[in-house]
């Protein structure tokens, strides 16, 4: 089995999956004939483009902004493909877009929102107690919305592949043939999981929030924005740590919220979307297995 130092990642997309190899992307996805297409394109790393982000704390922001990019063009082409239609092409402009849009609804569901909870619960003036509400909020609204959304048939199947996506990542990692009878038996849990690094800002943010005095509303929000990139930072470092080191065991009370909460967000995949993970990751493997150098580790949430 080809071993590797490259920490394959990807995410679930609509009927399949995308993988992130060290130079290129892979999307395979199931049409609705039964058969299975392939988006291959080379994207090479973000850190490799522009060595001077690849500085701790600072790194996992452009790390996360890279995968989001990269995410949106494979759901693009997931649903071109599921749906039967031609593929439309977006601009860096509607990514970029789709992107900023994104983070100003999250902003507001996840940071102004969970404020104003706490801000009727409890007064500012206890702020310890005020960011452990606050942040106890933030994590409900996050796991209520997973529930919610969950009960929707159409991103359960979007689960189911995520799970698949983790089989196939953990049987490569424990160095087996990848082939649905040998991805089976592994788990759908993965510690480097897109999951489990936004639970963990979360967790994160209430200890570095409660190291900042009492401020007024708007200076209480900016703060909490202005930091956000930091915190995010710090949980790559973290992810990427336990992610090297995952034979240790007292690292694991670090990974289980995470990936208790995986639980919710991967379902157990059937045979068939098990292949379409592997017809994923099979090129990229092909490709790094056609070069002679050492491939430099890079992460990838899983």
């Amino acid at each position: 089995m080809l071993k590797s130092n490259y920490n394959y990642g990807g995410q679930a997309v609509i009927e399949g999956v995308m993988m992130r190899g060290p130079a290129a992307v892979s999307v395979a996805v199931r049409n609705p004939g039964g058969d299975i297409e392939l988006d291959y394109r080379l994207a090479p790393n973000i850190f490799k483009r522009y060595p001077r982000l690849n500085l701790p704390l600072i790194r996992g922001a452009f790390a996360l902004y890279d995968s989001l990019m990269l995410g949106l063009h494979a759901l693009a082409f997931s649903a071109s493909i599921a749906s039967g239609e031609e593929e439309a092409q977006l601009s860096k402009a509607a990514i970029t877009g789709t992107i900023a849009l994104g983070f100003l609804l999250g902003i507001g569901f996840f940071v102004i929102l969970p404020n104003l909870l706490a801000g009727f619960l409890i007064s500012v003036k206890h702020n310890v107690a005020f960011n452990l509400v606050e942040g106890m909020a933030r994590i409900a609204l996050f796991i209520g919305y997973i529930f919610f959304i969950a009960r929707h048939k159409d991103i359960q199947r979007v689960f189911q592949y995520h799970g698949a996506e983790h089989k196939v990542i953990n049987t490569l990692e424990a160095g087996e043939e990848l082939s649905v009878k040998a991805v089976r038996p592994f788990s759908t849990l993965h510690p480097r999981c897109g999951t489990s690094f936004i639970l963990l800002v979360l967790l994160l943010s209430i200890i570095v929030f409660s190291f900042i005095g009492e401020q007024g509303w708007f200076w209480r929000l900016v703060s909490r924005v202005l930091l956000l990139p930091l915190i995010a930072g710090a949980s790559y470092e973290i992810i990427k740590f336990v992610g090297r080191h995952k034979e240790r065991s007292w690292l694991s009370w670090i990974v289980a919220p995470g990936l208790w909460l995986q639980h919710m967000t991967t379902g157990e995949p059937d045979d068939r979307q098990i292949e379409v993970a592997i017809a994923a990751l099979s090129p990229l493997l092909a490709d790094e297995a056609g070069k002679e150098q050492v491939v430099t580790e890079r992460e990838t949430f899983a």
